[in-house]
């Protein structure tokens, strides 16, 4: 009688952690890599910059045609008014002497947002660079084109609240966005949409 004996080309059932793992063709994901945290904001941006600035436009048109310099009309008592003012300084006409200085930073905001907007994905961060968009947009425009000349050229302002200097709608968008920028970065709101305390927590704790 012969003995049966296994084949060297028999299956040997395989045991361990290498048998119960499935294959997979997916990459492991790199430790510290994130995840987007939203969409692109960019088309918000220009789109509150766009409203802000025909809103200024507007303004700046309606001022020049139906108040005349030097003119006051009262909108609450002596507290509030219509006054125009042929501004060559900045908001609320500060560096009167600087106009073509001004108007290359204004420039240079305007360049430095759109370029930061490309990547932006956090909508409050969206909201206050397109205030300050729309408010350095409108402002750029009087310097370029209104007299004296280009790179020149005199704001439009046309607003007068108490003892606060004569401003427009550009000059308070700047502003307003500007405190908004500057609350974001106080609490930790990052451009890309996360949260800098909730980042380095969940990187501790990993």
């Amino acid at each position: 009688m012969s003995e049966d004996r296994p084949t060297d080309n028999a299956a040997v059932p395989e045991t361990g952690d290498d048998a119960a793992a499935p294959a997979t063709d997916a990459a492991p994901k790199t430790a510290g890599q994130a995840e987007p945290a939203g969409p692109r904001r960019l088309p918000m941006l220009l789109i509150i910059a766009a409203v802000l600035f025909g809103l200024d436009l507007l303004t700046k048109c309606l001022a020049v045609a139906l108040i005349d310099p030097g003119e006051s009309v009262p909108i609450i008592g002596d507290f509030a008014r219509f006054t125009l003012v042929r501004n060559p300084g900045a908001a609320f006409s500060m560096a009167t002497g600087m106009t073509w200085l001004l108007t290359l930073i204004a420039a240079a905001v305007v360049i430095g947002v759109i370029r930061i907007g490309r990547t932006l994905r956090s909508l409050w961060w969206a909201i206050g660079l397109g205030m300050v968009l729309g408010g350095a947009l409108g402002n750029l425009v009087d310097r370029i084109f209104r007299y004296p000349g280009p790179l020149q050229g005199h704001v439009v302002d046309f607003v007068a609240v108490g003892w606060w200097p004569v401003f427009n709608v550009a000059d308070s968008a700047i502003v307003c966005g500007a405190i908004l920028l500057v609350a974001l970065t106080v609490f930790g709101f990052e451009p890309d949409g996360t949260r800098s305390g909730r980042k380095h927590t969940s990187e501790e704790t990993a």
